[in-house]
């Protein structure tokens, strides 16, 4: 019986592993069906060594969180007053703002490949920003991001121009639910046309910047309205 128990749970991982798309990601899923089948044995062999099993597991996860990403960026933190302050405030930028949640593995996961995109990408006419709806739950009831785990809609990234919504991964189908979508750079990079969104982004900016009488632009600084301690 508890062959059959750890040949399901080892299936169970392999479909899981097969989302995954860093190594973190493939190892996370392998601790965490493992702490399963190991409180499964437990309460078959004594169920008090399971509940003891379980409490051990339950002070794990409450103590000792994920760190978060630290590295170099380019974007800007958003609170529920500012997000759509800054959407309003000059329509000729675009924006790719990403709605996460400090306790979702996935934008934990994804929390570096959003950077290195905003690295790479980001100009005065495209930005990058991020919105805590763990922490602004306003935010995610008006902008229509579920944050409960059972939809997987976390990370959401929502492309803006003109301050409205264009499009947004994962879609939502008509239950709710969120559309399985890999949040790799290359899905992003193609299915947001970064590349083309950035070359049209440098030409608008370059007449403004080269304009009679104008002064040269000076290189932006890290915008960030809330540190990365506060989100």
């Amino acid at each position: 019986r508890e062959v059959e128990i750890l040949m399901f749970l080892s299936a169970i991982v392999m479909m899981k592993n097969r989302r995954s798309i860093t190594v973190e990601q493939h190892i996370g899923n392998i601790f965490m069906f493992s702490k399963v089948a190991n409180a499964i044995l437990f309460f078959r062999l004594d169920i008090r060594m399971g509940l003891l099993y379980l409490t051990l597991c339950i002070v794990f996860l409450m103590t000792c969180k994920p760190p978060l990403y630290m590295g170099p960026e380019y974007i800007k933190y958003f609170s529920d007053k500012t997000i759509d302050e800054e959407l309003e405030r000059d329509k000729r930028v675009t924006w790719i703002v990403e709605f996460f949640a400090n306790w979702s593995s996935e934008c934990q996961s994804f929390a570096p490949i959003f950077a290195d995109l905003s690295l790479k990408y980001n100009c005065s006419g495209l930005q990058f920003g991020k919105v805590d709806v763990g922490r602004y739950t306003d935010v995610s009831t008006r902008y229509k991001v579920s944050t409960s785990p059972l939809t997987k809609q976390l990370p959401t990234l929502i492309l803006f121009q003109g301050g409205t919504e264009i499009m947004r991964r994962p879609q939502i189908d008509k239950k709710g639910r969120a559309v399985s979508w890999t949040f790799s750079e290359e899905n992003v990079i193609r299915e947001f046309n970064l590349n083309e969104l950035y070359q049209k982004a440098k030409k608008q900016a370059k007449p403004r910047e080269e304009g009679p009488g104008e002064p040269p632009a000076v290189p932006a600084a890290v915008p960030q309205q809330e540190t990365k301690k506060d989100k």
